[in-house]
């Protein structure tokens, strides 16, 4: 449900704003209307110093040490974030060169210790050296006749030589700058700089907490100033009006700090036109799925919250589109390992959650890894539990899809009209009631019917009343402020457009039987596979490719109809459901300023 806001209005004399919106974020409960972007040099100042801090830490976080690093000794009182880049910097630049270096070294020790000075005296006499590196089969023994040339060293199939003179043999490669020695001494030299720097970066990933906290200070500021500068000035600037929002059931509370701020305040009910931030309040298990809400955006102030239905039909259509109670089990035990991850861990009840569902309704329909355990006899006790393979005819996944479908598209046709009555008043609700009765109505009244609770007499009666009724809603009085005869005009292309509409909406639902259908027959084939290729299961070797076939098949197969599990249920949701429940995404979140926010 949506969180009933009261409307806060301040009036203080410029240059006052700032101190009271730190006192509010130490409150923590007020929203004040606010930019979630930088609007000038200052806010963009703050964001960008944000960023810097930020990527310093992950930037400290990625760096390995090697094991059995010391921290140095660092001084507390220096600038943190000017030391960290810095060091960062340096630290960069000091790998770059190891790996540079021991590049060189490796490629200068093939050629051995030489004297530089010597190479460019024989160059200045004439007779320059030219280096070679070439395949072993591509190099001809007679070449050591025709010119004068010496072997330096053969690494497995390449041939390293040196041509005294004029020669055009291939393979010349630049001469190296200088000998191994000298590219040693410089690599020690760049490692015994770099084994300090771990040190000194050691220390400052002790001082991490410092960053973050810093950083949190920022954010805080961030936020403070893109509040302020929502203030409206009043009285030729002297004084300025802040407007905020917070929970009506934290009112006794701010309320009793406000009073100690002596500070000039207005309270009221938020009404819609205000247009004021949007906090849901719904139990543990429902806010598991408020971030599928969040995905659409949140409703209007004097709308409903959808999360309650998503999390219901959400976790009955993924489980259906999975249709596999191994594979819920899976899931189960992925949100049990994503609980140990800290940038996972809050996804982690909502996938257990997901999986749990699966258990339940692919017990129901009776498949475990693919395989039909209504063959097993272990469960002939609660056989009568499973969904039959054909109901009138039909498979009975297929028929499962459909009334599930129309049971969605029931409610969501029941919250619009009482949605609608609470809006615009019973009277200029008429039209959305009349189709209401007759789709909603018709279909209880053809279950009734044919689960024999209604005779055909019965039946017939009620279903031309609920008719009759309908069409005066439908047609004539479908909007108290248009002329009758337009009302009749414009109640026929509804009638049209509700009709394909609704065949279009039910016929969507069809998915979930065909997902799952697909989902189980590929796991069946990867099963049979499997079988194939175990053959009698006397070969022990055999019984290894066969569990890594079959392991191999499901983890993709789980992994392929998890995604259709999440993409398609989420469309039934965001378009059948928002559709026909009239339900739109015009409201804000609920975003208290905070004294330490990230």
């Amino acid at each position: 449900m949506i969180s009933p806001m009261t409307k806060y209005s301040f009036v203080l004399l410029n240059g006052e704003q700032d101190s009271l919106l730190e006192k509010l974020q130490e409150i923590g409960l007020m929203d004040i209307t606010r930019s979630v972007k930088p609007v000038d040099d200052t806010s963009q100042k703050l964001s960008a110093d944000i960023d810097l801090i930020d990527g310093f830490i992950q930037a400290l976080n990625k760096i390995e040490l090697p094991e059995g690093t010391t921290p140095e000794i660092h001084e507390t009182g220096e600038d943190l974030v000017r030391v960290v880049g810095g060091s960062l910097m340096i630290y960069s630049d000091t790998l770059e060169q190891v790996k540079r270096l021991e590049k060189e070294e490796l490629d200068r020790k093939i050629w051995g210790d030489f004297d530089m000075s010597l190479i460019n005296k024989l160059s200045e006499a004439g007779v320059p050296l030219h280096f070679h590196k070439l395949p072993v089969k591509s190099f001809r023994s007679g070449w050591k006749e025709e010119y004068p040339l010496q072997e330096i060293a053969r690494e497995k199939d390449t041939l390293y030589f040196v041509v005294a003179g004029e020669d055009n043999l291939p393979g010349e490669i630049p001469a190296p700058a200088g000998s191994s020695k000298d590219s040693l001494a410089d690599l020690q030299e760049q490692r015994t700089l770099l084994s300090s720097m771990h040190r000194h970066i050691a220390a400052l990933k002790e001082r991490i907490p410092d960053l973050e906290r810093r950083r949190s200070e920022l954010y805080a500021a961030l936020d403070r100033y893109l509040a302020g500068v929502t203030a409206v000035p009043a009285a030729e600037n002297t004084i300025v009006t802040l407007v905020g929002y917070a929970p009506k059931e934290n009112e006794p509370d701010i309320v009793e700090k406000l009073d100690q701020m002596d500070v000039l305040y207005l309270k009221d009910n938020a009404s819609v036109q205000d247009n004021p931030p949007i906090q849901f309040k719904n139990n543990k298990f429902v806010r598991q799925f408020e971030v599928l809400t969040d995905m659409y955006g949140r409703p209007a102030y004097n709308g409903f919250d959808p999360t309650p239905f998503i999390s219901i039909f959400f976790l009955l259509f993924f489980a259906l589109c999975m249709g596999d109670a191994g594979y819920g089990l899976v899931l189960i035990l992925i949100g049990l390992a994503l609980k140990k991850v800290d940038s996972f861990k809050d996804m982690a009840p909502l996938v257990m959650i997901l999986g749990a569902g699966t258990v339940v309704v692919g017990f129901f329909l009776h498949t475990f890894f693919s395989i039909d355990i209504a063959q097993w006899k272990i469960f002939e006790p609660v056989k009568g539990l499973f969904l039959p393979d054909q109901i009138a005819g039909y498979a009975g996944g297929m028929v499962l899809a459909i009334v599930v479908g129309i049971i969605h598209l029931c409610l969501a046709m029941l919250v619009k009209a009482i949605q609608e009555v609470k809006v615009k008043g019973f009277a200029h609700s008429l039209g959305t009631l009349g189709w209401t009765l007759l789709i909603v109505g018709g279909v209880i009244v053809g279950a009734l019917s044919l689960v024999g609770v209604l005779n055909a007499t019965a039946t017939k009666w009620i279903v031309i009343t609920i008719g009759v009724i309908s069409a005066i809603g439908i047609f004539p009085l479908n909007n108290l402020d248009r002329n009758k005869l337009a009302n009749v005009g414009l109640g026929l292309w509804d009638t049209y457009n509700t009709a394909t509409g609704l065949l279009g909406d039910v016929l969507s639902y069809l998915r979930l039987y065909a997902l799952g259908l697909a989902g189980s027959m590929l796991g069946m084939a990867f099963n049979d596979m499997g079988k194939m290729v175990l053959g009698d299961g006397s070969n022990a070797v055999l019984w290894i490719f066969f569990i890594l076939l079959v392991l191999i098949g499901h983890t993709l197969n789980i992994a392929m109809c998890a995604l259709g599990a999440f993409v398609h249920p989420l469309r039934l949701n965001f378009l059948e459901f928002f559709k026909n429940s009239g339900y739109e995404a015009a409201g804000r979140n609920y975003n208290p300023l905070k004294k330490q926010t990230k």
